[in-house]
């Protein structure tokens, strides 16, 4: 069997990083874990995921992702708040896909005690 690791830029097996936030087994416990496994979702896809994860005030319906999309690397910059003790968080990124980078600083907030993704400023 191989393990490959995850997409989200972290060492460990996708099935034991964010693969169990995907499948329902664990909750991301920080705005960044939850950017990471979002990050991931969207490399593989997981539009269920996505849309499971993000905030139902925001939330888009329906969520089209573009099949041709590679992505290709993700830089965690800058993290804000999001411990046991917030409400909310932000986390600042770059997300590398084949031919450019997404900079953006996304809004987290706490929702029935679990994290979702608010929203995000495009930077650059």
């Amino acid at each position: 069997m191989i393990t490959r690791s995850c997409p989200c830029g972290l060492p460990e097996a996708y099935e034991k990083c964010c693969g169990r936030f995907h499948t329902g087994a664990a909750a991301a416990p920080t705005p960044e874990a939850l950017m990471r496994s979002r990050y991931s979702a969207f490399v593989r896809g997981d539009t269920a995921y996505l849309l499971r994860t993000w905030h139902p005030r925001t939330r888009p319906e329906p969520l089209d992702l573009d099949p041709g999309m590679r992505w290709t690397g993700l830089e965690i910059l800058e993290t804000t708040g999001g411990s046991a003790f917030h409400s909310t968080g932000t986390v600042t990124f770059r997300a590398s896909y084949r031919g450019g980078a997404l900079h953006e600083r996304s809004r987290f907030e706490r929702v029935d005690g679990a994290w979702v993704y608010v929203d995000g400023d495009f930077l650059d």
